[in-house]
Formats: C-alpha cells, structure tokens, sequence
C-alpha cells in the first residue's frame, strides 16, 4: 500500500487535516514546558521497516517530526519517554490479539528495535508494553507522577491505536494531551484522520509538531 505521506507531503497533509477538524479541535491549550514530557509510542522498526509485513506508512512520513521534538524536549531538559510494544517468543503475554493479528513483534528480536534515528539515550526511560495503551499494566503513570509531569506529548505509531489508546488513558488520569498531527502516523489517511477527530473531540489538542517546538523552547 502507498503511504498517503511522505516526509515531504507530510506539513502541508498536516495542514489539511487540522483544518478538517477545526470545528472540534476546540480546547486549544499551551505547552506548559516546564511540567511536560514527550511521548514516542512504538517507533520500532516492526512498524517502519517497508518489508515487515506490519509496515505502517505513515509511520516514516511522521519520522522526522518526532526527531525534531526529541531533540526539543532534550536541549529543554524534558523528558523523553519511549514504548516498545513487545511479546514473549512463547506467547504467553498475546491473550486476544494472537487471534485478533497474524504478526508479533518479539521480545529481543531485530524489528522491536527503535528506529536507529531516535534511539533513547543513556537515563531515557523505556515503557515494555503488551497492549496498545502505553499505560496498561506498566509504570509510566508511576515514572510521569515522580516526575511531576502534567502535560503529555503523545508521538508515534500508530495514530489510532496505540497513540490513541494512550492518549484517552493519559486523558482519563487528568493529564493535558497533545498530539501533532505531522508527528503521528498510521495505515491509511481514512483512519489517521478519524483517529485525529476523536481525540480533538474528546481527549486532546491536536497540533503541528512545530508549535510544539516553539512552545517547548519558549
């Protein structure tokens, strides 16, 4: 399937998406810098590897927006967080989605790796999960409490499920969301689109991964 982004389409695609969900993308709010902390959801290259058969197109298209809010958050001091959703090679931690989807991305293997250009540096915490939301029996309620964060950039792959289910959980806890439209990606532009809707609609501020960089820098 062609990507319906690329790293060149991917600002003024961007654009276009938020002014289709203007109408609900109501509950504008400003980056609290000082409280905040980046979120990348799931930048394996399970995911963005064009020959792995979970190849998620808009995955690379929002590549280079998250480095450049990586690179933010870490000359800000703020801390950058990143997921791993792996399973165990015997399956014991799949449950329902062993049937729900044909692929695993396998505890060690080469495709759990996060892509080369934003690996976690030395002291970056690194959320092991086994569900879409980053949350789900993990410690990053704990790790962002000790922290004190109170504001949550939500990054990565893909838009409507695990970014998605991470921000309505982040919601659900009384954290701000934010999420750049450019800095989020999925399969098809149909479901990064709705995804974008309903999280504007009822969990989070959508936004470009530019003014996020401009809000953290402030």
């Amino acid at each position: 399937m062609r990507p319906y982004a690329t790293g060149r389409t991917i600002k003024a695609k961007a654009a276009g998406w938020l002014a289709k969900i203007e109408a609900h993308n109501t509950h504008r709010m400003s980056l609290n810098a000082g409280a905040s902390a980046l979120l990348i959801v799931d930048m394996q290259m399970f995911f963005l590897d064009p020959a792995s058969p979970t190849y998620t197109g808009g995955g690379p298209a929002a590549l280079p927006a998250i480095k450049r809010l990586a690179a933010a958050f870490r000359t800000a001091g703020r801390p950058v967080i990143f997921t791993q959703h792996v399973h165990h090679p015997n399956g014991s931690d799949l449950g329902i989605m062993d049937w729900w989807w044909e692929g695993r991305c396998l505890q060690g293997s080469e495709a759990s790796e996060i892509h080369s250009e934003l690996a976690p540096r030395p002291g970056e915490k690194v959320i092991v999960k086994h569900r879409y939301s980053a949350f789900y029996n993990t410690d990053l309620e704990t790790v962002l409490r000790c922290l004190k964060v109170e504001d949550v950039v939500v990054a990565g792959v893909m838009t409507n499920l695990c970014c998605e289910s991470t921000a309505r959980d982040a919601y659900f806890r009384d954290y701000r969301v934010f999420v750049p439209a450019d800095g989020t990606g999925t399969i098809t532009e149909e479901m990064h689109l709705a995804s974008l809707l309903n999280l504007a609609f009822g969990f989070a501020f959508v936004t470009t991964s530019d003014e996020l960089v401009r809000q953290v820098r402030a």
